[in-house]
């Protein structure tokens, strides 16, 4: 857990690190913009997806996927405060596909940061068993979050839209973005190379440091 918070308290740097804390910043700005204007559980969604933000920073991850995971959750979140997804139908899949796969992912880098699941280059198949391990992760998130969906149509608020074959849709979407996720967890768990000559990186990571998706003592994964 601490290398996690210094994860998350390390200065920015760099334009993309500091775009990436700007997204965020925006979304901290629109939790009481929502609760004001669409009601309490707008303000929770908001408030619920700006911590989900905060996990690409904890992770160390490149600024081009905590700047595409930021914007992707502050669409989905607020297409679904404004009911996007019921003025326009086919919205949530698009949604769905890219949100469940950059969920997927982080879930899988969380489970390898805690070592509950093998780093990918000590099994004998690593780019096949990450990308088994972040679909099943993403679809299983897609059935959470249709029963969620179902609870507050039935307990919260009747106009929620659920149905059979929207939910297909939405756990086919997601699963596909999940399998995409999947195969492109290199290029997301690798860290950016901000070396210095001491040895250790700016974000105050040692350079040789295991990455995301790599085995203890055999350094930062790249390929």
């Amino acid at each position: 857990m601490r290398t996690l918070w210094d994860g998350i308290r390390r200065r920015a740097e760099g334009p993309g690190e500091v775009t990436a804390d700007v997204i965020r910043v925006i979304a901290a700005l629109c939790i009481p913009i929502a609760a004001i204007g669409w009601g309490p559980l707008g303000g929770v969604s908001l408030a619920f997806a700006t911590g989900g933000m905060v996990i690409p920073r904890a992770l160390r991850l490149r600024p081009s996927v905590d700047i595409a995971f930021g914007i992707v959750t502050l669409v989905a979140v607020w297409s679904s405060v404004t009911d996007l997804y019921v003025t326009v139908r086919w919205w949530d899949l698009p949604v769905h596909f890219a949100l469940n796969g950059f969920i997927a992912a982080l879930g899988y880098l969380v489970l390898l940061h805690f070592r509950i699941v093998a780093p990918a280059d000590t099994l004998p198949r690593p780019r096949l068993s990450t990308t088994v391990i972040t679909t099943a992760l993403g679809l299983s998130f897609g059935v959470w979050w249709e029963m969620f969906e179902w609870y507050g149509k039935n307990f919260i608020d009747s106009s929620i839209f659920v149905g059979y074959t929207d939910s297909i849709g939405d756990l086919l979407w997601g699963m596909f973005g999940s399998l995409i996720a999947g195969f492109a967890m290199p290029f997301i768990s690798a860290r950016p190379s901000r070396a210095r000559r001491d040895g250790t990186e700016a974000d105050g990571a040692r350079a040789d440091e295991p990455g995301p998706g790599s085995a203890p003592g055999r350094g930062v994964s790249r390929a």
